[in-house]
């Protein structure tokens, strides 16, 4: 029997019943993901159906109801164009009694929360950088605890929006004037974290009880004057002319010695299991010349495109695209005890 999928994703806009959703899915620019994963769940003989949200969770109930599915496949990274209502989203899908792929709604508000989830991570001794959080309408000031150069960032945003060169400050007029910028002209609550100096590690783990981790990505700088901080701004992730004109490259990492390689698959199996995350996840890491191995980001339902970063780094283990998403599939329905096995087990 054909496991039905129930595809559920996100729109900034609002779309008419059996809308057929060509135009967004042919852009490059646009549902590329969905269209991934659409592909790739045909490809593996499921019956799916898609559904985008925008401002009413209303369809999400109805289609459930009608369309009676065996797992929902959980794309949504907005809703009303919030970023961190995801997870109310998913709540949602977790009170209507079917599997769903990905983060639970509890992992994916500890990750969002970047001053929380560094709490407890801290706990769980998993190094971080030293930080301060600072909410709108308290005080702000310079915490004698943190030393400068810092990082200022938005404390709930993703895919590092808000986060560019500006971000670095090294003195006190900078930091302070960096918070009131994310707190008035963004309107969102900040943390400022210690500037952590070393190389830019994307490190994906797959799996519920068995983990396994991928192999490394990393970020290279390869045109930015040594004295420039290098980070992953918003620009360095997305902008593709800006990622030329600095050469800046994503690659598989290189010379990774054993015995760093067996501590980073340490912190990033500690990581995922202090923060409860399941199926999938990435993990954004700094490594100083010393060997020290620092989380920036927990990335908890992060893109799984077949060109990003966690669907590279399982074709290099060895794991195709469709069978990485048949992995997630059947991840879901076995989590939930369903009687049911996705097609294509693997």
């Amino acid at each position: 029997m054909t496991t039905r999928v129930l595809m559920v994703f996100d729109l900034p806009y609002s779309v008419p019943a059996n809308y057929d959703f060509a135009t967004e899915f042919a852009d490059p620019d646009g549902s590329y993901t969905e269209n991934d994963v659409y592909k790739a769940l045909l490809e593996s003989d499921y019956e799916v159906h898609r559904l985008s949200l925008f401002n009413d969770i209303r369809p999400l109930l109805d289609a459930v109801r009608d369309i009676k599915p065996d797992v929902i496949f959980n794309l949504c990274e907005t809703f009303n164009l919030t970023t961190h209502w995801d997870k109310n989203v998913a709540a949602t899908m977790e009170l209507l009694g079917v599997p769903v792929t990905g983060a639970s709604a509890s992992a994916l508000f500890l990750c969002n929360d970047k001053g929380l989830c560094k709490k407890i991570l801290r706990f769980h001794r998993v190094r971080v950088a030293r930080f301060h959080t600072f909410y709108r309408g308290h005080k702000v000031w310079l915490p004698k605890a943190l030393k400068l150069p810092c990082i200022i960032k938005p404390l709930t945003e993703e895919a590092s929006r808000g986060i560019s060169q500006a971000s670095i400050v090294d003195d006190e007029a900078g930091f302070l004037a960096r918070i009131a910028m994310i707190h008035e002209r963004m309107n969102l609550d900040a943390i400022a974290e210690e500037y952590i100096d070393g190389r830019e590690m994307y490190v994906s783990v797959i799996g519920d009880r068995a983990l396994r981790i991928l192999p490394a990505r990393e970020m290279t700088f390869g045109q930015m004057d040594e004295d420039e901080p290098r980070i992953a701004t918003y620009k360095a992730k997305w902008d593709d002319n800006y990622r030329k004109r600095w050469g800046i490259k994503n690659h598989f990492a290189k010379t990774v010695e054993p015995d760093l390689q067996k501590h980073i698959e340490d912190v990033c199996k500690r990581a995922y299991r202090a923060l409860h995350i399941r199926s999938y996840a990435r993990f954004d890491l700094r490594v100083t010349a010393a060997g020290n191995v620092y989380v920036i980001e927990p990335n908890a339902n992060p893109c799984i495109a077949k060109g990003d970063e966690l669907a590279q780094s399982a074709l290099k283990a060895g794991i195709s695209y469709p069978s990485l998403i048949r992995k997630v599939v059947n991840q879901a329905m076995r989590r939930e005890g369903s009687g049911k096995k996705g097609d294509g087990a693997s």
